[in-house]
This record gives C-alpha cells, sequence and structure tokens, in this order.
C-alpha cells in the first residue's frame, strides 16, 4: 500500500475525524488512483483536519498541487496528484455521498492502518 494513505488516514484520526473511507479507484477513473474520504463534525474540525493532512504529508515530503474550499470547511479537496482528499463537514458529506458514486471503487481496509 502507498505509504501516503497511511500518513493521511493517521493524520486524520489524530484530528479525531470520523468516517474514514479509503477508496482504490484506480480501475475506475483517470483523475486520480485514490480518494480518502473524512468527516468532522464542524466546519472547525474539518479545517483542522486538512490543515493536519497537509502539515503531515508536507513532512514527509509530499507535495501538495492544489486546494480547494478551505475557506469554507464544508468540502475541502486536497490534491496529491494520484490521491484526492476529500475533508467534508458531515452534513456536506451526506449530501453529496461520494461513497455511493464510487460504490464500484475496491475499498481500503482503514481499521488495518489505525491499528
Amino acid at each position: 500500500m502507498d505509504e501516503r494513505i497511511s500518513i493521511i488516514v493517521k493524520a486524520g484520526d489524530d484530528k479525531k475525524a470520523f468516517d474514514i473511507k479509503a477508496l482504490d479507484i484506480s480501475g475506475l477513473s483517470t483523475i486520480s488512483d485514490y480518494f480518502i474520504i473524512l468527516s468532522g463534525n464542524s466546519q472547525r474540525q474539518a479545517l483542522s483536519i486538512a490543515d493536519e493532512i497537509e502539515d503531515k504529508m508536507h513532512e514527509h515530503g509530499h507535495q501538495l498541487l492544489n486546494k480547494e474550499g478551505h475557506q469554507s470547511g464544508n468540502w475541502i479537496l486536497l490534491d496529491y496528484g494520484d490521491i484526492l482528499v476529500h475533508v467534508f463537514y458531515k452534513d456536506d458529506r451526506e449530501f453529496y455521498d461520494l461513497e455511493r458514486l464510487w460504490k464500484d471503487a475496491k475499498s481500503i481496509d482503514v481499521e488495518n492502518i489505525l491499528n
């Protein structure tokens, strides 16, 4: 497994992100190989989660290519090229329901990363 996935999942967990999902979309899309989806209970927490992920990835030498949604905190997208990180405020995650849209993606065992 790509070490970046572990860094992202652990950084999110450190900031109490919940319902963390990692999806392998490599066979389904040309835009990315992986989606990592995390939720926060508030917009402030979502921003904190995104900032922690960005900091930890930078510490490990991984460059952020683009960031969107950081002003609102509802849906923050961190683009690491072949990994797209989606940090949601919980209500927005339910509304957009990316897991349903990408239901054919292979799920990566996040619990195994955290334990």
